[in-house]
């Protein structure tokens, strides 16, 4: 028992017995010496109560740390075991998971909401080191999958904090209005009207499902062996995280989707500015000013910027006169190297800054991957249909850390 709780019930006992003894209106010498002891042990034990608390404390912070951290090095290594071979297998010939795979799926099947296998995004990365199985000489050879092409992500280099969801609402209260400052004017005056604290939720609904299908034919089974299940992973990783960055970046927020930066400018209070000329530092260097009047930021490199190519060919052909210096070389000095992507829209630039440990927003998955196979359509051929569905959405919490121009380069 620890000593805090033995030294609590023993204070209990001492009151229990002095609310006997003072009811007295004459009590014996030996109860007064009596009160006198539990007394004196009573405030005694106050000191002793308050130490053992301190102590118990730090051993219980301690112990918290040690066991949430050797439950993230668990989950880790858990992740690090599972394969998406077993996945396919039991999919495909019914045949059951072992090892990490299976405590991994039991851990995400307890959160619920799956009605296929559940396979976590981290089993979706590219891992180090991976290979293809061995060479397979008849009729010919056949060598790695060569994946399709997509691009990297650039709601990451944006700034988007990307936050796992198990299950419900998650709201952010953002702060509208607050703590107003004044002076006296005279003497006894107030120093101002006090202001009311206000907030404004922002939150992430479970609303938005997509997903992204694949079919598998029986050759490409039989003939990739083992290498397919590096090939599927990567190719389900890039094609949802290019989906991801595209919503992020411009979702419309119907047909099933989730408002993005550009479309929802107006909802999230982004300020969008049209330019009408050609991309130069200056442009952007107004934008940054902007900023820092609004005490966003204080440093143009706490700025994070992202463009079409054809601003960052424009930007890298404008060379300013009498020099070899052109306005690209002027805006990576001052803001780094920004995201250049055609998911942004031609002629719009996104700039955005993280304040005060706010990201610029917010893109909640909710769960992993939701792997489901379709038995019945291909069944025929022998081809193994997958589905793998992701539910997500994104919001933006002030639309103050987000500034978006258009127009760059028109006449």
């Amino acid at each position: 028992m620890l000593d805090s709780v033995k030294i609590a019930r023993r204070q209990s006992e001492i009151r229990q017995a002095l609310a006997g003894l003072v009811g007295k209106e004459n009590p014996t010498e030996d109860e007064t010496r009596s009160m006198e002891t539990m007394d004196q042990e009573y405030r005694g034990n106050e000191t002793r109560y308050r130490a053992a608390l301190i102590a118990e404390d730090t051993e219980r912070r301690e112990a918290g740390a040690d066991l949430e951290t050797r439950s993230d090095r668990d989950w880790q290594a858990l992740l690090g075991r599972f394969e998406l071979r077993q996945v396919a297998l039991a999919i495909d010939e019914g045949k059951a998971l072992s090892g990490a795979t299976a405590e991994v799926v039991a851990e995400l099947r307890n959160a619920g909401g799956y009605q296929g296998i559940p396979v976590p995004f981290a089993a979706l990365e590219t891992r180090a080191g991976e290979t293809v199985a061995a060479d397979v000489p008849n009729p010919k050879t056949i060598r790695p999958v060569i994946d399709r092409i997509f691009p990297n992500s650039v709601a990451e280099r944006l700034g988007i904090q990307r936050i796992n969801i198990t299950s419900g609402e998650l709201a952010f209260p953002v702060a509208t209005a607050g703590a107003v400052f004044g002076w006296q004017t005279t003497e006894l005056g107030n120093v101002g009207a006090a202001s009311e604290y206000e907030t404004a939720e922002r939150s992430l609904n479970p609303d938005h499902t997509g997903g992204a299908q694949m079919i598998i034919s029986r050759k490409a089974l039989k003939q990739a062996g083992e290498g397919l299940e590096s090939a599927i992973r990567r190719d389900l990783n890039a094609a949802i995280a290019a989906e991801l960055d595209r919503v992020v970046i411009n979702g419309t927020g119907a047909a099933g989707q989730p408002l993005g930066i550009i479309p929802g400018a107006a909802t999230y209070g982004i300020t969008s500015t049209p330019v009408g000329a050609t991309a130069t530092w200056a442009t952007f260097r107004a934008q940054i000013v902007a900023f820092m009047e609004a005490n966003a930021i204080t440093s143009a490199s706490q700025v994070n910027l992202g463009f079409d190519p054809a601003i960052w060919a424009e930007l890298d052909d404008a060379l300013i006169t009498g020099t070899a210096v052109s306005e690209w070389d002027r805006l990576t000095k001052h803001v780094g190297t920004p995201a250049i992507s055609n998911i942004i829209p031609d002629e719009t630039a996104i700039m955005t800054a993280t304040v005060q440990g706010i990201a610029p927003g917010y893109l909640g998955i909710y769960g992993g991957v939701d792997l489901i196979r379709d038995p019945y359509t291909k069944a025929a051929s022998g081809q193994l249909v997958l589905t793998a569905l992701v539910t997500a959405d994104f919001t933006v919490p002030r639309g103050l850390q987000t500034r978006i121009l258009t127009g760059i380069g028109e006449p």
